[in-house]
């Protein structure tokens, strides 16, 4: 019996063991977090969480300051970065390596602590693409006002946040925050999902206590630490608070994770104003989310039928009999009721009206802007206009940061864009850069550009040849590349662009024999201008061009030539060798002479007076043997 109660001991405490590493294994992971300090050259920690912000040197341009500490809901960082417009109107923080997911962006504006610095910029923000942000005078007094925060999908591994000039100061931002959120978060109804932005337009705590963010109430972390600001009354005598210390039920749960401290406060209406009432000012003509937050914890009210109200938005009922114990199941337990509307005009107005018992109540209202996201330009042609900006030297104040067409209130300066509703993507349609002051080259890749329609580069200083891949364009029908430093000849491939109506190359540096194609279209209505170019020939308006070589028999003819001219060098040199030896052998011969001549007359002499022998027989040459003289 004992062993019995050993073993069934022993196996209680292995099944423990192995549920507690179950529970932990799945269990879900924290979610993915970047917060960035702008301006920083280090990274940050700041209190009270120790929370862990990185210095952005790697991340965009701009010039780092120190920053004014304008409010207390702002981070505690002591640098910003700002924007002049000098380095052009749009600039981006481009991030990278962030998972696929949905997310809570927020970024902190701040004041540049400089002495006669605009004390208040005004500009515009867009995430991915979309505008989500107009900042208006007096931002920097008002602390819901000092940030710009959305929810939005990222699904390609990179995060965008631009800033966008519009005359009124250089754009300054304290910091950027991307933070993971459930999947599911904020879900309204069948038009949410991945070409939805919710913006942030209002976030409030009603009744007591301050303004606070999700951490500060202890929240879940997938709730994306929310700033709640806190309001203590909808208008003068017109509501009451109250409070509790009674854990509320239901509240921190999935997908939204609403933090519990959120529900124990509320405003409650009076026997003055039994109605609750609360306004707000928003942009006309925009489709609204709003979320209202309710728990009783009420002391009065402890039974269903006790406390029943409709809800109103801009006059029109939205929610009939609204019974919070009855819809929430029980007293203290959270009860969150969402609707979207379309607002046409300037104010949204949050009305609740009792119908049983005399008062309303509310904890928190959410109000979000939905937002359509921005189709994106195609990335081919964004990576080939990236190309160009760096072969031509573009001027830092035409900016070509982040997309060219969206959004669509800040395109790139002399980029035109078409869209494509069948891919649902914009893309490039023509090139006005014109007189700019670019120089360097046209690269290849500006093929990759295939749905230009004009290119007008003229009035500039770009040298180099002009690229044959231009004649790749299919749909080009205007083509200005006069008064550069274009050298080489012109393209044959340029005779391809059968839709090509305008062609202007003069003053250029141009050779060689004009296309027989480009020609022959002058006789269907086509405008091209070849001039200023002392090379060029081979079409009315121009000089007859010669016999005509390809470019492999100039190279033949060259070869050649240098060949000849060697094979003359190395016969002259023989030539003047050979005749260096003769005239040296001529010169020892000179020097030899009265010596030969004086032997000879010696032998001459000996021969005529040699005596003759004992037999009286004289002997001849060939008998006395040889001459002493060989």
């Amino acid at each position: 019996m004992h062993f019995k109660a050993s073993m069934l001991r022993f196996l209680l405490l292995w099944l423990l063991v192995f549920c507690t590493a179950f529970s932990s294994s799945s269990a879900r992971p924290p979610p993915f977090a970047m917060r960035i300090s702008c301006g920083a050259r280090e990274n940050v920690h700041t209190p009270p969480t120790n929370t862990l912000w990185y210095k952005d040197f790697a991340y965009t341009g701009g010039i780092p300051a120190n920053a004014t500490h304008k409010s207390f809901i702002t981070p505690p960082l002591k640098t910003l970065r700002y924007f002049p417009l000098s380095g052009g109107p749009e600039n981006c923080y481009n991030l990278n390596n962030v998972p696929k997911g949905h997310y809570s962006v927020r970024m902190f504006f701040g004041l540049v602590n400089q002495t006669n610095f605009d004390s208040e910029p005004l500009f515009d923000v867009s995430v991915e693409g979309t505008q989500i942000c107009s900042l208006q005078s007096g931002w920097s007094s008002q602390d819901d006002k000092a940030f710009a925060e959305a929810i939005v999908f990222l699904s390609d591994g990179t995060a965008s946040f631009c800033f966008h000039s519009t005359g009124h100061g250089d754009p300054t931002i304290l910091s950027i925050e991307i933070l993971q959120v459930d999947d599911n978060a904020y879900y309204f109804g069948p038009q949410w999902g991945q070409g939805i932005v919710l913006r942030t337009a209002t976030r409030l705590s009603c009744g007591t206590g301050q303004s606070k963010f999700d951490a500060d109430y202890s929240g879940d972390l997938w709730g994306g630490d929310r700033f709640w600001n806190y309001i203590k009354t909808f208008g003068q005598n017109s509501d009451r608070p109250r409070s509790t210390e009674s854990s509320i039920k239901q509240a921190s749960l999935s997908p939204n994770f609403y933090p519990e401290g959120l529900y124990q406060s509320a405003l409650v209406s009076t026997d003055n104003q039994p109605e609750l009432t609360y306004a707000m000012d928003v942009e006309p003509n925009r489709n609204y989310s709003i979320w209202l937050h309710f728990a009783e914890i009420d002391s009065s009210v402890t039974a269903v039928g006790q406390r029943v109200f409709d809800i109103l938005i801009n006059s029109d009922v939205v929610f009939q009999d609204v019974d919070i114990i009855k819809m929430s199941g029980d007293r203290y337990a959270a009860l969150v009721l969402n609707t979207t509307v379309a607002i046409s005009g300037r104010t949204l107005t949050i009305t609740l009206k009792p119908k049983h018992g005399s008062h309303a109540i509310i904890n928190a209202i959410e109000v979000f802007e939905v937002i359509m996201a921005e189709s994106k330009t195609s990335p081919e042609e964004v990576s080939a206009l990236q190309t160009l900006k760096n072969a031509l030297s573009l001027p830092l104040r035409l900016g070509w940061n982040g997309d060219p067409c969206v959004p669509q209130e800040h395109p790139w300066s002399g980029a035109d864009c078409h869209f494509d509703s069948n891919s649902s993507k914009w893309f490039i349609d023509g090139l006005g850069l014109d007189n700019q002051g670019l120089r360097g080259f046209l690269p290849d890749d500006i093929s990759k550009l295939s749905h230009l329609q004009s290119i007008n580069l003229s009035g500039n200083m770009i040298h180099g040849a002009i690229p044959s891949s231009l004649g790749t364009i299919a749909s080009l029908e205007i083509l200005d590349l006069s008064y550069n430093f274009f050298n080489g000849s012109v393209p044959e491939s340029l005779g391809q662009l059968t839709s090509l109506q305008i062609l202007n190359l003069n003053g250029n540096s141009l050779s060689g024999r004009v296309p027989a194609a480009l020609g022959g279209r002058l006789l269907h209505g086509a405008s091209f201008n070849f001039t200023d170019n002392a090379g060029l020939c081979g079409i009315p308006g121009l000089r007859t061009c010669g016999p005509h070589l390809s470019a492999g028999a100039k190279v033949g003819i060259a070869l050649g030539a240098l060949l000849l001219l060697l094979l003359i060098g190395i016969c002259s040199m023989c030539w003047w060798k050979r005749r260096q030896n003769i005239l040296r052998a001529q010169q020892l011969a000179a020097r030899d002479a009265p010596y030969a001549k004086a032997r000879t007359h010696l032998s001459r002499d000996i021969q005529m007076t040699w005596p003759y022998n004992n037999h009286g027989h004289s002997r001849t040459a060939a008998e006395n043997g040889p001459s002493l003289l060989s």
